[in-house]
C-alpha cells in the first residue's frame, strides 16, 4: 500500500520550534518500522508563510491501523485537528514516447 501522508500548521498553533519537533516526530515514527519503506518526504520552502510537510511510504505489511494510531497520537500531542492520510490505490507507469 503507498500512502501519502501530510502534515501543516497553517492556522500557527505551533512555535516554530514545536513544529520542527512535531515534523521530526512524524518522521521517526514512519522512519522506525521497517515495515514502512520511506519513498520520499517533502516540505514547504522555509520562507513560505504556511509550514507542511509530506511523506510518501510504502507500508510492507499489514501495518497500516497501527501507523495511524502512532500518527492519532503526535495530532493529539501537537494540538493538531488532523493529519491527512492519502492512499493511492493504484500505480500507473508511464513508459517513454516511442520514438517517431
Amino acid at each position: 500500500m503507498i500512502v501519502y501522508i501530510s502534515i501543516g500548521n497553517s492556522d500557527d498553533k505551533l512555535t516554530q520550534a514545536e513544529w520542527s519537533s512535531y515534523f521530526h516526530r512524524v518522521n521517526r515514527t514512519l522512519d522506525l518500522d521497517s515495515r514502512v519503506q520511506l519513498h520520499g518526504c517533502w516540505t514547504s520552502n522555509s520562507a513560505s508563510r504556511w509550514q507542511n510537510a509530506c511523506w510518501c511510504v510504502e507500508l510492507l505489511d499489514d501495518i497500516a491501523d497501527r501507523v495511524k494510531g502512532k500518527l492519532r497520537k503526535l495530532a493529539a500531542e501537537y494540538r493538531q485537528d488532523s493529519i491527512a492520510w492519502a492512499e493511492a490505490p493504484e500505480t500507473e507507469f508511464i513508459g517513454p514516447e516511442a520514438a517517431r
